[in-house]
């Protein structure tokens, strides 16, 4: 099943459960969807294709993640709880991501297998991390644990 097809049960579920917050939540991931759709039209693509679809809900939790931030440093606490209640659903359609020591042994593989000796090769590393982990890698936490790995 893509997952075009799993948000769009996940919507119709949420709609007979009366979920309204959910189903808000679902109906902006979609209406996010419909515009990555129509601005990749000019390229020739009806349909963006999984990664790409990854890739934007990976976009929408980190403004939401900014978002909380913004409000909690105003005192808006109701809206911070909205925007974490949208982070959840969001990361529901998300593979489980790599973290920890999983992440740490998967760049010592990448290092070893590309044989970087310094920073210089960071790039090499993280390229050969995301052939091999791709959807499951936070590029941001990636990238960090590459340039611990690397510097020391």
């Amino acid at each position: 099943m893509s997952l075009r097809e799993k948000l769009t049960a996940a919507v119709k579920e949420s709609m007979l459960a009366r979920n309204a917050e959910r189903t808000s939540a679902l109906r902006m991931i979609q209406a996010k969807l419909k515009d990555t759709d129509i601005a990749a039209r000019p390229k020739g693509v009806e349909q963006v294709p999984d990664e790409e679809i990854l890739a934007m809900l990976r976009s929408m939790i980190k403004s939401r993640r900014d978002s909380v931030a913004l409000y909690r440093q105003g005192g808006r606490e109701e809206l911070a709880a909205k925007e974490e209640h949208e982070i959840a659903v969001i990361a529901e359609f998300l593979p489980q991501a790599l973290e920890g020591a999983a992440l740490e042994a998967a760049v010592k593989e990448a290092v070893a297998a590309t044989g970087a000796a310094g920073m210089k090769d960071m790039g090499k590393v993280v390229g050969a991390l995301k052939a091999k982990h791709g959807a499951a890698l936070d590029m941001a936490v990636a990238s960090a644990a590459v340039k611990a790995a690397l510097a020391g």
